[in-house]
């Protein structure tokens, strides 16, 4: 049977209007993959909601509307629990990382622009604009993924990016995409560890990170690894998700993290642990001033944390 809380209509509709106000000129290119996968024509910002209502009232079952009255709070650094996609897993939060990005690499993608409603776009463009000021000729992006994040930085033109990352099969789509942009002598991606960083001391004028950090199995050995390969002087800029604290955005954001996120998630990857995984991760993660002190410890200063899209994601910067 299905449990559809009361005014909950109204409560997804303000979550695409205030979704809708966040990306304004990005929501042509959002319904493109809606259209084309929706199989309804005409798909416009009012059909559009209608499929998020129609989705969710299906995918919700009476326990998970109970779940919903509990709201999410981040874990203080002191009770940090580590957090892996498969509790029941044997094998390292490393390996277990690994494995699940390799599985949903061929959808990550198309994933992350629905279910980021292309917000991400911005955040990128920022962290970027964040380490211009040292004018970096070699910049080093942690977790790579599919070079999202190095794309972006090759448009402040710097003599070599370089990209590494766990799960091999993320590389192998981010390599397609550097050859389609004819990017290949700009950017390498390498299969790396980020607590084990293949290169010396002092090397990068620049270190990123996008929405990799919090996947880190040692976060402090991770965030040591990336000052000890930057130079004094260097800047440092992390992306990672954090908690809207103003109502109502708190409480909608709460909402898509929990229940619409992980289910279209499930609809379009194999996987269905990544997309429960991420909620999760993110609830663990030390974020804000928290966070500052850690990147503070490890060897950083001048550090920053600058709330974005209403606390929705922060940018960490930082200086060796």
């Amino acid at each position: 049977m299905v449990c559809v809380l009361p005014g909950l209509e109204d409560t997804l509709a303000n979550l695409v209007e205030l979704v809708s106000m966040l990306i304004k000129d990005d929501l042509p290119t959002l319904l493109r993959p809606i259209k084309a996968n929706s199989g309804i024509s005409g798909v416009g910002q009012a059909s559009t909601r209608t499929l998020l209502i129609k989705y969710v009232a299906d995918f919700m079952s009476i326990d998970k509307c109970s779940l919903f009255l509990h709201t999410m709070q981040p874990n203080s650094n002191q009770n940090r629990k580590v957090v892996v996609p498969d509790a029941s897993s044997n094998l390292s939060k490393k390996n277990q990382v690994a494995d699940m990005f390799n599985n949903i690499a061929k959808k990550y993608d198309f994933l992350n622009r629905i279910l980021s409603v292309g917000i991400d776009k911005i955040w990128r463009k920022k962290a970027i604009a964040s380490i211009q000021s040292c004018h970096p000729q070699r910049i080093l992006d942690v977790a790579t993924g599919t070079a999202d994040l190095a794309l972006q930085a090759a448009t402040l033109n710097p003599q070599h990016i370089i990209g590494i990352d766990i799960a091999e099969q993320m590389l192998a789509v981010g390599r397609i995409k550097i050859e389609t942009v004819k990017k290949t002598e700009q950017i390498q991606l390498l299969l790396g560890d980020s607590e084990a960083i293949q290169f010396q001391e002092n090397y990068f004028d620049a270190v990123t990170c996008a929405y990799g950090v919090r996947n880190f199995e040692n976060l402090e050995a991770g965030l040591k690894e990336m000052n000890r390969v930057l130079r004094s002087g260097g800047r440092l800029a992390i992306l990672e998700f954090s908690h809207p604290q103003k109502t109502p955005i708190k409480q909608l954001y709460q909402f898509y993290f929990k229940y619409i996120l992980p289910g279209i998630g499930k609809l379009g990857s194999k996987d269905n642990k990544a997309y429960t995984y991420l909620p999760a991760s993110v609830q663990a993660f030390p974020e804000g001033a928290t966070f500052c002190a850690i990147l503070e410890e490890a060897g950083f200063k001048d550090v920053q944390a600058k709330p974005l899209s209403f606390g929705i994601t922060t940018l960490y910067t930082a200086t060796k």
